[in-house]
């Protein structure tokens, strides 16, 4: 009787054990490799960080972390992508402020970003740069609004597209500040630094990859971040918001998952990423890309999205951007 007892304990513990399994998926994640998908080409920012944090993922939770690059559409085909995949853990999107962005941007859009995805890990944030050429004779923001405001038709501001960070950025600083600018748009950063530097366009606020070279070669002048703190990279140069109070416009990476992707496979990412992000070897490498670590809960990763949605449907209603 007592060793039937106990092989009847035995099953019924075993029976417990593998419903318990099947409850708690996030117990064996990763059991298979994970896709992480990015919405632009191989070679830019987005993919470099991308690879760096897929790299480090893949070490500390034995599964590979494959970065599959699906560009097109400022991103939305990669996230379509990922908002129509199974909810399990095993695809996850890249996402960043142009998320944010396309939200008000795209009029007709096959997904909700913040009911379609589950806010993961914020990875990382970098500012614009606001610059000049040399032959503008402002050397501060305040100087800059001034000229500006004094020769309101010649001033021309660049952009590397309709509702890129380049164009939201200098359309922010207009409305905070009432200087007129027109917007003249390139395709891509390249041409527009080329017009920037031969006088025939005034200002640009840049990524800082794309300007640090010039700035420090002298062909450029920098006024100030877009960042709401001075910035490690370049701690000479001030922000904006410390002369025009509360502007900020930030770009930033982070990882996302499908709705519904178990509450225990998110933490798991959250809390391996923050691991990531407090390593000196990462921290040095993302220094290199003139980014800063991100890191910080899931729950204020949401807020932030939130946050940059509404920013960016005023500038995007202001500026009259829609888009290509």
């Amino acid at each position: 009787m007592k060793l039937f007892a106990s092989i009847l304990a035995a099953a019924t513990l075993s029976v417990f054990s593998q419903q318990a399994a099947v409850a708690s998926p996030e117990a064996a994640y990763p059991s298979k490799p994970v896709k992480l998908v990015v919405g632009y080409a191989p070679g830019g920012s987005s993919d470099a960080v991308a690879r760096l944090i897929a790299g480090r993922l893949s070490d500390k939770l034995g599964q590979t972390f494959v970065v599959e690059n699906r560009p097109g559409a400022a991103s939305n085909i990669a996230a379509a992508t990922v908002a129509r995949s199974p909810n399990d853990g095993y695809t996850i999107l890249l996402g960043s402020n142009a998320s944010t962005i396309n939200v008000s941007l795209y009029k007709e859009l096959s997904f909700d970003f913040q009911k379609d995805f589950a806010p993961v890990a914020l990875l990382t944030r970098f500012p614009n740069i606001m610059v000049v050429n040399n032959t503008v004779p402002a050397k501060t923001v305040q100087e800059f609004i001034d000229y500006a405001k004094a020769n309101p038709k010649n001033i021309f501001f660049a952009s590397s597209g309709a509702g890129s960070s380049t164009r939201l950025s200098a359309e922010l600083f207009k409305m905070m500040t009432g200087v007129q600018m027109e917007h003249v748009q390139y395709k891509g950063s390249a041409p527009a630094l080329t017009d920037l530097m031969a006088g025939r366009i005034q200002v640009m606020f840049d990524t800082a990859p794309s300007v640090m070279q010039l700035i420090q070669g002298g062909k450029l002048r920098a006024l100030g971040v877009t960042s709401a703190t001075v910035q490690p990279f370049a701690p000479e140069i001030p922000t904006i918001d410390a002369t025009v109070k509360g502007y900020e416009m930030t770009s930033w990476y982070a990882l996302f998952a499908p709705t519904g992707t178990p509450a225990g496979i998110v933490e798991k990412l959250n809390k391996e990423v923050n691991a990531i992000l407090a390593e000196k070897e990462i921290q040095e490498k993302l220094a290199g890309m003139v980014a800063t670590p991100g890191g910080g809960t899931t729950e204020e990763l949401r807020q932030h999205v939130a946050s940059e949605i509404a920013k960016y449907a005023d500038v995007v209603k202001a500026s009259g951007a829609t888009a290509d």
